[in-house]
């Protein structure tokens, strides 16, 4: 078991539908699956772990092609992601689990919940949208940020950016912070997860996978909806976009956008996003302020999340 730079988080190593994923582990209690997107790794939740991991059982991968996982040749597309979540939670035992995706992560998240419900308890969805499925129109006004086209073409990012990561991942992380930027150890580890051709490679597959997922997006709202307690959360650019997708979709949807708040929100804003996150999943307590699990709610949770 590797040594983790983050305080009481374990690393190991899983094989999931043939692929060896690096998973960072914390706490114990009912789960909660983090899958974070680009240009990040699991360090991703540095500033959120530990405050989970007092009452859940974190389970933070690097996806499949990303920071210390394997880099197969395929299977970047959000199905196969998904697959590769279910596997994860059925190797640990990990099920029935609350999900949180964002950004690459969120898709994934998306079809693990409408394709194996039994595995999800609650699902989280930041800062991305849902492939074509209507309501991020005005998001999406433009046209899809630049690096979308950039990075799917077959051959083009890899090679132009060699020698050049540091700048390149850099420019994203800053972006997402709205300029404020992240800590200098986890800058480190990003660039370091995804400097060298072979790893910018892996990287972009998730993107030219990207008109794969939006066909399994809507096949799979075309014969399901999301049944599972879902919570989105925006902040700048994406807004509200995802929320006004999955409304139509979702049984029981709640939407939230953290102001001044960058793109990555678990590194930017770490504290607002848990006083929304760590109600939406307490509240499958029970009676006598326990969850239906048994395990005893934080003193002092709040029941409700702030109004953004």
């Amino acid at each position: 078991m590797a040594v983790s730079p983050v305080p009481g988080v374990r690393l190991r190593r899983v094989t999931v539908n043939g692929v060896g994923l690096s998973v960072a582990t914390a706490g114990q209690g009912p789960a909660v699956l983090l899958l974070h997107g680009f240009p990040h790794t699991w360090r991703l939740w540095t500033e959120v772990i530990g405050p989970l991991a007092t009452r859940y059982r974190v389970i933070a991968p690097d996806l499949r092609g990303f920071g210390d996982s394997d880099r197969p040749t395929g299977g970047y597309d959000a199905g196969s992601l998904a697959a590769d979540a279910a596997g994860l939670l059925e190797a640990l035992d990990a099920g029935p689990a609350a999900v949180v995706g964002v950004d690459l992560g969120t898709p994934p998240a998306f079809l693990l919940a409408m394709r194996r419900p039994g595995l999800v308890r609650r699902l989280v969805l930041m800062e991305s949208v849902l492939g074509d499925l209507p309501g991020a129109e005005d998001f999406l006004a433009g046209g899809p940020p630049w690096w979308f086209g950039f990075h799917a073409e077959p051959g083009l990012a890899e090679t132009v950016l060699a020698g050049r990561e540091e700048a390149y991942i850099g420019w994203f992380l800053d972006r997402g912070t709205l300029g404020r930027g992240v800590r200098p150890d986890v800058r480190a580890e990003f660039v370091r997860a995804y400097t060298g051709t072979g790893a910018l490679r892996s990287a972009f597959g998730a993107y030219r996978a990207l008109p794969t997922g939006a066909r399994q997006i809507r096949e799979a709202v075309a014969g399901a909806r999301l049944t599972v307690p879902a919570l989105t959360i925006g902040a700048h650019p994406v807004g509200r976009a995802l929320e006004h997708q999955l409304r139509p979709y979702a049984d029981r949807l709640t939407g939230h956008v953290i102001p001044d708040c960058g793109h990555i929100i678990p590194l930017d804003r770490p504290d607002a996003l848990l006083r929304l996150v760590e109600p939406f999943l307490d509240a499958d307590e029970g009676p006598c302020g326990r969850r239906a699990d048994g395990s005893a709610l934080r003193t002092g949770a709040s029941p409700t999340p702030p109004s953004p």
